[in-house]
């Protein structure tokens, strides 16, 4: 396990994490509304100290374990970003979580006090590091935060025992990450895919399927968008040169940079942007877009001038994770979580509110019977032909990730 070092940020880092809340995924909710609170700005503008507080580092382990009470204790505590579960019409109830309830007599405490990564962090870290209790038996975060704190030796390891539906079902591209491979400590929420988006109104018959389009076609100059997220727009970058983002080295992170900034200084791209890139799409003010499936799942339904195309050359997918923090103290319920939304039913269920990649094999069945359009769309349920495509951005050092932020920020003038 990585020792923890409570490092101060660069500031390409800090710059990152203040365009992630103001205007990337982080700033709004699964369902477009705004997530980012005055708590999140705060977190980020407080990040030195957050850093640099003198916290003592982890002990050294595989996960620390506290006395499990799960047997005489029949709840849990989940910690998820906002909107991230199903509610029924009146917006009151979740009926999953009362399913859970009723079958396993076990109540969820569930709590939506997940605002972005970096201010999360920032909440359980005392604590974690401490090596105490943090209040919560599952929390929900994004891979390179779930990464970090598997190297840090702050989540415990799951037992298999108690996961048996969800080994089963797990959809084969999220199974084994470089971060936590075979799943031995989290298991996805759900997958965040990258795709190219476009306006057809807005391109005019100009034909649009590969990221070389977006930087090279003098017929989209001034029309093309990026996001300002550095996995995502170096990640497709990558894959449209023929390269590998799991196992790219520097030399091929500073092409994708030096090819993205030739289209910078010729006005081929527009803008580099957040989740405000819907707003340009469609309008029309970008003809064409690096995107979020989850917001082009949405935007298709109210324009129907959007539409998506997946590059020959694959597109980029992230993993929000279930992961058990050191200390909690009712692990086998929260296992027994994870497992349900592992099931067909309850899985389908999620994915018709939520609208983002289902991990879960086998439930296209039971989400046709509750909106055939999603069970349908491979945005939600990938065919095997579109999760032979996705790739994930490998896992990066301190040095790299200080490093590749700063080049990403000179490039997007961050």
């Amino acid at each position: 396990m990585e020792q923890y070092e409570p490092d101060r940020p660069s500031a390409a880092q800090v710059a990152a994490m203040r365009r992630s809340l103001r205007s990337g995924r982080a700033s709004l909710t699964r369902r477009s509304l705004l997530r980012a609170s005055a708590g999140g700005a705060l977190a980020v503008g407080g990040l030195g100290t957050l850093s640099a507080c003198g916290i003592p580092p982890a002990a050294q382990t595989s996960g620390v374990s506290s006395e499990d009470h799960s047997a005489k204790e029949k709840t849990v505590s989940f910690s998820n970003w906002t909107e991230y579960m199903d509610v029924d019409d009146s917006g009151k109830k979740r009926p999953t979580l009362d399913a859970f309830r009723k079958r396993t007599g076990i109540t969820v405490k569930y709590t939506e006090d997940i605002n972005d990564n970096v201010e999360f962090f920032g909440k359980i870290k005392p604590q974690l590091a401490a090596g105490q209790d943090t209040g919560r038996d599952l929390i929900c975060v994004t891979d390179w935060l779930a990464a970090r704190l598997i190297r840090f030796g702050w989540v415990q390891k799951l037992d298999a025992s108690n996961l048996p539906t969800a080994y089963a079902n797990l959809s084969q591209q999220f199974r084994s990450p470089d971060w936590d491979p075979g799943r031995a400590y989290s298991y996805p929420w759900t997958g965040i895919s990258t795709v190219i988006a476009y306006n057809k109104k807005a391109l005019d018959g100009v034909e649009v399927t590969s990221v070389s389009d977006l930087l090279d076609n003098p017929k989209l100059k001034g029309r093309v968008g990026f996001l300002s997220e550095m996995r995502d727009s170096v990640g497709m970058t990558l894959l449209d040169m023929g390269k590998d983002p799991a196992k790219f080295s520097d030399d091929d992170f500073d092409a994708a940079i030096a090819r993205m900034q030739k289209a910078v200084d010729r006005g081929q791209i527009r803008r580099f942007t957040g989740n405000d890139y819907t707003s340009d799409l469609t309008k029309g003010d970008f003809a064409a877009c690096i995107a979020w499936a989850g917001d082009v799942v949405q935007l298709k339904a109210d324009s129907p001038d959007v539409d998506f195309v997946i590059p020959d050359s694959g597109y980029m997918t992230s993993t929000d994770n279930l992961l058990v923090p050191n200390k909690a103290r009712h692990k086998t319920n929260a296992e027994r979580l994870i497992d349900f939304y592992y099931e067909p039913g309850p899985a389908a269920q999620l994915a018709a509110y939520i609208n983002y990649v289902c991990p879960v094999d086998g439930v296209k069945a039971e989400l046709a019977k509750l909106d055939e359009d999603a069970a349908n769309n491979p945005l939600i349920l990938p065919d095997k032909e579109m999760a032979a495509k996705s790739h994930a951005f490998r896992s990066l050092s301190s040095k790299e990730e200080t490093a590749y932020e700063e080049k990403f920020a000179k490039l997007t003038g961050a």
